[in-house]
């Protein structure tokens, strides 16, 4: 990940900004909050983006550390990407530019163009574990 880090702005805001930017990356972030998905789970999710557009996301997600991918050798071979701890780290973050966005859009008066922000409960935090969670991070608002 060195090579990463290398690439990324000093200032942590504009870092933040440059790892989720992108078309797509809090849009497929969101969809895997909740439980882990395999790509055509993702593709069905997403069905206006391209397959290569949706591989380069997830690629450029799972080096940045916000997105987990599992290989299971079966056959057929079996590909799950999961949010790892530190994408779940960005639902609050993503919630408060939905947030912000519905606003924005308000006083614009372009409310009727923008999507509700709707952020779904995840499963127990135990379930999410074997990626590195931790087990004792505080449950989502909806589970308390």
């Amino acid at each position: 990940m060195t090579a990463v880090v290398k690439r990324l702005p000093a200032l942590p805001a504009e870092r933040a900004l440059k790892v989720i930017a992108g078309r797509w990356k809090a849009v497929l972030l969101y969809h895997l909050f909740d439980t882990p998905k395999r790509l055509s789970e993702l593709k069905r999710l997403v069905p206006e983006i391209s397959q290569k557009v949706l591989i380069q996301q997830l690629r450029e997600l799972e080096e940045h550390g916000l997105v987990h991918r599992e290989v299971f050798r079966q056959v057929p071979p079996r590909v799950d990407y999961s949010a790892t701890p530190l994408g779940l780290s960005l639902e609050p973050v993503l919630l408060a530019l939905c947030e912000w966005g519905q606003r924005h859009a308000t006083e614009l008066n372009e409310l009727d163009r923008v999507a509700d922000c709707i952020i779904r409960p995840r499963r127990p935090a135990q379930s999410r574990s074997r990626h590195g969670g931790d087990a004792t991070s505080p449950p989502h608002p909806d589970q308390e």
